[in-house]
């Protein structure tokens, strides 16, 4: 009894992450390391697996119209969606950083759309606005204006679900206020001694000093950009002609609506991969535009 008690007092930490650590082995682990052992199989999840390894999933996402174009698009909608959002995020950011009358109202109504725009009702909206019968082209229709067939037409398709994303820029705005805020007054005071004008405070001043933040949202978005799912898949299935099929979709059409498991895992870990490879661009690249303050010591 005494060496249970002396195990429990030596091991008590590890005692209260064994949940955790639980649920990381069986709801983490186990299915990211199976994904990779499916996806060099043909396994379907009725039928089982008919063959042996093969490389074939992999070849298929690189030769395979369907999967290539599919890989193509996730790329435009995400080099799209980020430096728009970014932009605009921080574009809102410094201007609610100024002491106005109301910000706080202000500021509120602009996080509102990151905290709804992921939900499903705020995409079925999104549909009912740009559709061909849509608020949207019904308005332009008064006016006398042939409006594009937004939703409809490929050219436009991927631009409205990217106009989603970047409507959705609350919570990065929130971190760049956030940044503005720890920017000392006493920089700006002195620039305009010496006459810089606003611009010239805000890229020689204000945007070296939070680089460290626009380094930490452009990760963050990037990530979220690749991943997307929620757009394309209520808006527009993928379409039209599969120019929104972006490849989150694509794994889950062949999941969940093919059920080939070893494809859809394939497709799966090329964009593991891909992220990782921008992730890791991204950390060597800093040290070539990010300022820390700590570099001086």
């Amino acid at each position: 009894m005494n060496k249970l008690k002396k195990f429990g007092k030596k091991n008590i930490g590890f005692i209260f992450i064994i949940p955790w650590l639980i649920g990381f082995l069986v709801f983490k682990l186990y299915p990211f390391m199976s994904s990779l052992y499916y996806s060099f199989t043909d396994y379907n999840l009725f039928a089982g697996m008919t063959e042996g390894f093969t490389l074939q999933n992999y070849k298929d996402v690189f030769t395979v119209p369907v999967e290539l174009t599919a890989l193509k698009t996730t790329f435009k909608y995400a080099f799209m969606t980020v430096p728009m959002k970014l932009v605009f995020a921080l574009f809102i950011a410094y201007i609610l950083n100024f002491k106005l009358k109301g910000v706080n109202l202000f500021r509120t109504i602009y996080y509102v759309p990151s905290i709804l725009g992921g939900s499903v009702a705020i995409a079925v909206l999104w549909k009912a606005l740009f559709n061909d019968n849509g608020l949207i082209r019904s308005g332009f229709a008064l006016i006398g204006i042939d409006a594009p067939h937004f939703m409809s037409d490929p050219k436009w398709a991927l631009l409205m679900i990217s106009i989603l994303r970047v409507w959705q820029f609350g919570s990065a705005m929130v971190v760049f206020l956030a940044a503005l805020k720890g920017v000392s007054q006493d920089l700006y005071e002195a620039a305009a001694i010496d006459g810089a004008s606003k611009t010239r405070q805000f890229f020689s001043i204000t945007l070296p000093l939070i680089t460290p933040v626009v380094f930490y949202n452009l990760v963050t978005q990037l990530v979220q950009a690749f991943q997307e799912f929620n757009g394309p898949y209520i808006i527009t299935r993928g379409g039209p002609l599969g120019s929104t099929t972006l490849m989150s979709l694509l794994v889950y059409n062949n999941a969940f609506t093919g059920y080939d498991m070893g494809k859809a895992s394939a497709q799966a870990w090329v964009l593991f991969v891909i992220l990782m490879i921008f992730t890791m661009i991204s950390f060597w690249s800093q040290k070539h535009w990010v300022y820390y303050a700590d570099d001086e010591n």
